[in-house]
C-alpha cells in the first residue's frame, strides 16, 4: 500500500515514544509499503519563537507568519525536529530522507486566502501540488522520504502549511491507499470515550455541539477532503498506544471498527445493523 503517516509535534517531544513510533514505521516500510511522513512541530515552534522573543499570534487555528516568524519555522520543521525525525527511522534501520519543499520543488504551494486577500497571513499557505516522481525515486532506491510542513511558492518563497492539511493533500495527489494520523490523544473523543468510527457527515454536527475542538476539527476536515479526494482509508489513532500504527494499517479496509484502536473516518455512516458498541472503544 501506498501510506500517508502524519506524526503530531507533540509526539516528536517524547524521544522514547518517537523511538517506538520509528521502529513501527521501519516494520511497515520492510513490509514493501510505500511511505511518505508528514509531521508538524507547532509547539517546539511556539517555544523557539518565544525564546527569540518573537510573539506568537493566531487566528482562526493557523499562525500568522511574518517574514521573520517564517524563517524560524524553516528552522525548527525543516532543520531540526525533520533530522530527528528522519535519523530515528534510519536507526531502527529503515534509511529515511528528510525532505522539504524546494528540494526538487517536492511540496508546491500557494499564499492561503484570508479574509479575501491572498497572502493576508503572511506567509502561510496550502499544498497545491507533490512531485510525485521524486518521492516514487527515493521509495525505488530503497528510502523513505519524511517531510516538513513546507511548501514552495511561485513566488520562490516559503510557505508554512497546516500539517494535517498538507498530509491529506498529499495523501489526495499520491493516491496514497492510507493516511494515518499519529496523536498525542487516542482519537476522537466523545466524553470518556474514543468513537471507533466517525463519518463524514457527522463532522459538522461534532464542531457544532462542541465534541470536538481546536486542532481535532482540523484533523476531521482534512480526512474528509482525502475521503473526497480519493484516499480509501483515514485513521486517527494515539501515537502513545503499543503498536498502534501498525495495527491501524492492518485496520485498513477491515469490516470491523472496534477491534482496532483510535477513530476511523468514513465516506458514510455505519449502517444500522452494526451495533451500537462498535461506534465506541
Amino acid at each position: 500500500m501506498k501510506i500517508v503517516i502524519k506524526f503530531a509535534g507533540a509526539l516528536l517531544e517524547q524521544p522514547e515514544t518517537v523511538k517506538r513510533l520509528a521502529a513501527q514505521v521501519a516494520a511497515l516500510a520492510k513490509q514493501g509499503h510505500r511511505i511518505l511522513v508528514v509531521h508538524g512541530g507547532g509547539r517546539v515552534f511556539t517555544a523557539t519563537l518565544g525564546r527569540m522573543g518573537i510573539a506568537s499570534r493566531f487566528v482562526a487555528g493557523l499562525r500568522v507568519t511574518d517574514r521573520e516568524t517564517r524563517d524560524v519555522a524553516v528552522m525548527v520543521f525543516a532543520g531540526l525536529l525533520n533530522k530527528q525525525l528522519a535519523a530515528a527511522i534510519s536507526a531502527a534501520g529503515q534509511p529515511a530522507l528528510g525532505v522539504s519543499a524546494g528540494d526538487a520543488e517536492c511540496f508546491r504551494a500557494e499564499p492561503l486566502v484570508h479574509n479575501d486577500t491572498q497572502g493576508g497571513l503572511g506567509y502561510v499557505g496550502y499544498l497545491t501540488g507533490v512531485n510525485g516522481a521524486l518521492l516514487a525515486s527515493l521509495w525505488n532506491a530503497g528510502l523513505l522520504p519524511v517531510a516538513a510542513c513546507l511548501g514552495l511558492g511561485p513566488d520562490q518563497e516559503l510557505y508554512n502549511i497546516n500539517a494535517d492539511h498538507m498530509a491529506a493533500a498529499s495523501a489526495e495527489y499520491l493516491e496514497a491507499d492510507q493516511l494515518i494520523y499519529l496523536t498525542d490523544v487516542d482519537g476522537v473523543q466523545e466524553g470518556q470515550r474514543t468513537l471507533a468510527a466517525v463519518a463524514c457527515d457527522e463532522i459538522e454536527r461534532l464542531v457544532k455541539s462542541k465534541v470536538v475542538s481546536g486542532g481535532m476539527v482540523l484533523k476531521l476536515e482534512a480526512a474528509r477532503r482525502a475521503l473526497e479526494g480519493g484516499v480509501q482509508s483515514v485513521h486517527i489513532v494515539g501515537g502513545t498506544l503499543p503498536g498502534a500504527l501498525l495495527a491501524a494499517v492492518e485496520a485498513a479496509g477491515a469490516a470491523s471498527f472496534g477491534e482496532a484502536p483510535g477513530t476511523r473516518v468514513l465516506r458514510e455512516a455505519l449502517p444500522a445493523s452494526v451495533p451500537e458498541a462498535l461506534s465506541a472503544a
